[in-house]
């Protein structure tokens, strides 16, 4: 929905789904690098999981791969 506008947004997962991750739009946010504030390009990326199927912190190691391969895409 980023290139659409929007920010952020939280997905609604229905069965037999299991997860949906969502990709707001990139915008210019004050980021600390190298301990000085400076413009950075950021997106809000959010997961909605059904927790019979995978616990939290398997979501939050995904999310976490998402964050590192969209800052190295090189990775990719």
């Amino acid at each position: 929905m980023g290139d659409r506008g929007v920010e952020a947004l939280f997905g609604v997962i229905y069965p037999p789904q299991v997860a949906i991750v969502g990709f707001g739009k990139v915008v210019q946010r004050p980021w600390i690098v190298d301990g000085s504030v400076t413009a950075r390009p950021v997106a809000t990326v959010t997961l909605a999981a059904d927790h019979r199927v995978s616990d939290g912190h398997r979501g939050g190691l995904f999310l976490a791969e998402i964050g590192r391969l969209l800052q190295t895409p090189e990775a990719l």
